[in-house]
Parts: structure tokens; sequence; C-alpha cells
């Protein structure tokens, strides 16, 4: 059916961003993982305390150790230099024993955190409305569910644990530094807002960047899976040049996007560490002041200097943290606009379910626009009653399929009614709606298990022998069995080792094992040569007999016999009737039934 009109990307495709979401937003959406495990999370921030204290007093075991040497005198208390260097062994030890736990805790926490969220995606997926699929790249969900969730994944099991250290490292140097010298600790009063209001800003500056990549990225991920999967049309029409250099200008624009932001980002590292070296200079100038003026050891003044690294260190692993932090919240924002989504909406409150059908439909003046100057349907007035075959036929882009996806409610129509036995089916609910059509689309789908899988899959209950019949109905019983595994032949990349015209036996089989009381076939055998056509047709008309059918066909030979031939034509039913009634009239279904004929002639 025509598409809404779509806004974001090359091609029109929609876009996951959410411009200018704010930190706070993100971290608080991600929080809620978090909660979740918070016992394993408590426990990581535990280890995280207690490696980092231990560590945090090595340098002043250190300080201790250097003032058991009295400088000029040549005297040196080994005792006491090697009971401080064993503490200093333990510790860090001990530290790095703590820190390796910790390490595999995080590494669980993000595992489960990130299977929770590809299940929230998934779960969002089969819940958002055809609409959303009919307006989005496949490739840019996928993108989601893949790079940004492995994003999101790397910083939570990495950078979540750096930022743990590093704060644990920053306060326990500071306070250490306080104890040892506040007038020396006053040097990182002009220091560190240096480096605060530099990181500020580059930040704010960095997140658009990554946001930029991600969104380049997911429309290179969409692209290539649109062609990927028209390789062969790319070939038969010698096409491949024209679609390197389409790619090529979206690798281009993706390329470019990531060099943008990680040279930005690459920046704010060395920037820091020259502030942080800064203060090291400075502390080495007025430690030795310090020193030769009395008033602090020379352990204390190597203990401080220790400190200080340990204080500026972290800091700027910081900047780092930053600018990956940035790129897993720019990853965020779009896992979390995929699941802010709108969900199908509700079944109408006290929406009843649809049960003993007798295939009753009837549409009273139908329209349907995506916009209310785009009008897709109008005034559509069709009436089925049950076991009637009812044949849709029109060129393409009249609203044919439209109308299906109105009767299986994948769009609400935008006015008039459409009842199924006299109940009006927006007060139905959906899933009792579409049980009691069964489908056969143009499009064929098949998923990766075995054939026996993908007939059975479409209602509870099948039994083996209920496979059986179903395919020898649609006389696919001798080929699958001649297969080595028969039933059990395993299905890869959609049916990629079987033909066109298999699959779509496939797909009818699987409409004849659902045993609904109508029937929907949307192109059925356009996959299928004549041969098979011919052999699926009595089946087909087996299966339709007793079932209210709508039919939509290409093949205007192959509906010669419906009930009622409805002409769409510009949105609208021109003509309605049997096939002989509409001949007669020598009007616009004439002309598109000898068209298939005649080469001469032109349909307006």
């Amino acid at each position: 059916m025509p598409r809404q009109p779509m806004s974001g990307g090359p091609g029109g495709r929609g876009s996951f961003e959410r411009p200018n979401a704010k930190t706070s937003f993100l971290l608080k959406r991600l929080s809620v993982y978090f909660i979740a495990y918070k016992w394993r999370l408590l426990l990581a921030i535990t280890l995280s305390l207690g490696g980092n204290a231990l560590a945090l007093l090595g340098p002043r075991l250190s300080g201790y150790a250097i003032d058991a040497i009295e400088p000029g005198l040549g005297k040196v208390d080994f005792d006491t230099v090697f009971h401080y260097a064993w503490l200093m062994i333990i510790f860090y030890l001990a530290s790095s024993m703590l820190n390796y736990v910790m390490s595999l805790v995080m590494i669980r926490l993000s595992r489960n955190i990130v299977y929770q969220m590809r299940k929230d995606i998934h779960g969002r997926l089969m819940r958002l409305p055809i609409k959303f699929f009919d307006t989005h790249s496949i490739g840019n969900v996928l993108s989601v569910l893949s790079y940004d969730i492995d994003t999101i994944a790397a910083s939570l099991s990495n950078d979540i644990v750096q930022m743990l250290s590093s704060v644990i490292t920053v306060v326990g140097s500071f306070v250490m530094m306080l104890s040892i010298s506040p007038l020396l600790l006053l040097i990182f009063s002009i220091t560190i807002p240096a480096f605060i209001l530099f990181t500020k800003y580059r930040s704010n500056r960095v997140r658009k960047l990554y946001r930029a990549r991600s969104e380049k990225l997911g429309l290179l991920n969409g692209y290539s899976e649109e062609m990927t999967g028209g390789i062969k049309t790319i070939r038969a029409y010698n096409r491949e040049k024209y679609f390197i250099d389409r790619f090529q200008a979206r690798n281009v624009d993706a390329s470019q996007a990531n060099y943008e932001a990680e040279s930005f980002s690459s920046v704010t590292g060395p920037s820091v560490n020259f502030i942080n070296n800064l203060s090291l200079a400075l502390i080495s100038v007025f430690g030795a002041f310090f020193y030769m003026s009395g008033g602090i050891g020379l352990g204390s003044v190597s203990s401080f200097v220790l400190y200080s690294r340990k204080f500026s260190g972290p800091i700027n692993e910081f900047s780092n943290f930053i600018g990956e932090l940035q790129s897993a919240l720019a990853a965020a924002e779009r896992v979390f606009r995929l699941l802010d989504e709108p969900a199908e909406p509700d079944d109408a409150p006290n929406a009843d379910t649809l049960t003993s059908v007798k295939g009753h439909v009837a549409l009273r003046n139908v329209s349907f626009h995506y916009a209310p100057d785009s009008p897709i349907l109008k005034e559509i007035d069709l009436e089925a009653h049950p076991g009637q075959i009812i044949a849709i036929v029109g060129p393409t882009g009249a609203g044919k399929t439209t109308i299906i996806n109105l009767l299986m409610r994948f769009y609400d129509k935008t006015s008039g009614s459409i009842r199924i036995d006299g109940k009006e089916i927006s007060l139905l609910k959906r899933a009792s709606l579409r049980s009691s059509f069964s489908m056969v689309l143009q499009d064929t789908w098949l998923f990766s298990g075995t054939i026996y899988d993908n007939l059975a899959y479409g209602k509870e209950g099948i039994t083996r022998e209920d496979v059986y019949n179903a395919a020898k109905t649609v006389q696919m019983d001798g080929y699958i069995n001649s297969l080595p595994k028969g039933y059990d032949t395993v299905l890869q990349d959609g049916g990629a080792s079987i033909s066109k015209g298999q699959k779509q036996l496939l797909t009818i089989a699987r409409a004849v094992l659902l045993d609904a009381p109508m029937l929907i076939l949307d192109e059925a055998t356009s996959d299928v040569d004549t041969r098979t056509e011919l052999q699926i047709q009595a089946a087909m008309l087996s299966l339709m007999r007793g079932r209210t059918c709508f039919v939509i066909a290409h093949r205007l030979s192959t509906i010669k016999n419906a009930d009622a031939i409805a002409v769409l034509r510009d949105g609208r039913i021109c003509e309605i009737g049997t096939h002989e009634e509409l001949l007669a009239k020598n009007g616009y279904y004439r002309e598109l039934y000898y068209a298939q004929f005649d080469d001469s002639v032109t349909i307006a």
C-alpha cells in the first residue's frame, strides 16, 4: 500500500533520534535496569570500595618506608622498610583480587542488563503497528538491536567499573592529601576548575557528534540490508556500479561522522593530561620548598606526589570516560526512542471476542488517508456474504492491499464502518479478528527452522498428520518427502534454498492448516509458474469453498469464477460485478482484462 511520508535520512526512512535529550533523563532511564539488579550492583560497589581503599594505602606506606631513611647520614632502618614493603605487596595483591572479582560481577551485570534491553526492544517491536515498519528501515532497527546495544554494553562493563574506581580513588586521594598537607592541596584549586570547565564544554559538543555517528551508521546499515536483499536484481540489471556509488556516498557520510566524533573526542585526553601534569609540576616545586623549610617530611612529599598522580590519573581517565559515556548516551537515545514508539492501540474497552464467525463482511462508506490531503481510499462500499469469493483488482497503487490491511486492522479506517457478522471491527478484539482470517501474501515469509515447524507454527495443537494432509492439498508432499530429511529438513535464510514457487506453496499449506472461516489471498500465485498454478488451483478452490474469500490478483484469468469483482481506480470502486457482467459493460475492467493479452491496449 502507499506509504506514509517519512522523515529522516536519505531515502526518507525514519530515524530514532531524540534531539537534545537530557543526560539526566537518559541516566534515569538506564538506572531502571540497574535497580533490577541492585544487590549485584551493591556487591560491585562494595568490592570497588574495598579494592581501591587497599590500593590507596600504598602511597602512605611508601612514605613511611622512605621516612625510615635518614638523608645525609646513610642510615636505613631496613626492618621498617621491609615491613611497609610487605604490607604494600599484601594490600596491592588483595586490591587486585577484589577489583578482578568486581570486574566479573560488572560483566555479568552488563550481560543481564543488555539481555533485558534486547528483550524489551524485541517485545516492543512485536507490539508496534504495521505503520512503524512501513516508515522505518529494517536495517536501522537492526542497528539499534546490535550496534547501539553493544555500545551500551561496552560502557556498562568497562566504563561503569572505571567510573566507580575513579570516584573512589579521587575522593580517597583527596582525603589522604588533605591529611598530609592542606597547603599543597591548594594547587588543585587552580587545576580542577580548569578541568571541569574544559570537559563540560567538550562533552556537550561530543554528544552531538556521537548522535550523528549513530544516525549515519543506522542509515548505512539500512541501505546495506536493502541492497543485500536485492542483489540478484542488481546483478540482472548490471547496476552494480550505480549501487556501489550510492553505498560509497553513505559510507563516506558514516566514516566522516565517525571521524569527527572520534577526532573531537581525542583532543580531550591530551588537554586534560596537560592540566594534570601542570598540577604535578607545581606540587614538585612547592613540595620541595616546604621540605627545605622543614614544613613537611621527605616521605610525606613522596606520598603526596603519589597521591596526586592517583588523584590526577582518574581525572585524566575521566575525560576519556566522558567521551565513551557520550557515545553510550547517544546509543541510549536511539534505544529509548525505539522503546518509546507508541505500540498498537489497545482494544476498545469491553471489546467483544469474534466467535462463531459466519463470514458476512460489509464495508460502508470507508475512507482512509495518512493526511487529509492524501486520500488512499475514498468512500468504499463493498459487501461479501458468507462463502462468497470477492476479487479486488486494479492498477498498482489503487488501494487493493489497503482494503486488506483495514480488514485485518493493521491500519484503522479514517471514516465509515467495517462490520463482520454485523459487528463493527473497531469494537472487536484484534486477536480474535485476525485469527478469523487465513492469509497468503505475495511476500512469502519463512523462518529458519524445519519445514514442519514452518507449516505448523500458525496454530496450536497441530498434529503431524494434519501437516502431511495440508502439504498433500497443495501437492507439496512428494517434493518434501524427496528431501533427505523430509519434513525435518531445515530451511535457512528464509528458505533461500528452495524456489519462490515452493515457498509460496508452503505458505498456502500453512493457510490450509489454520482453517479460518475467512481467507485473504494477496497475489497468492504471483510467484508460481503456470504449471504449478494449474496444479494448485483445484486445491485452492477446495480451500475457498465455504469460506468468505478476498482475492487480490493481477492475473485476471484466475478470478473469472469470483462471485463479485470490485474494480479499484484512484482509491474508488469504479465497477463491480461478475466477470461476464464487467466484460459486457465495456468499461475499465474490460480494458484491464484485455490489456493482459494485447500489448496495444493502453490503461489510463
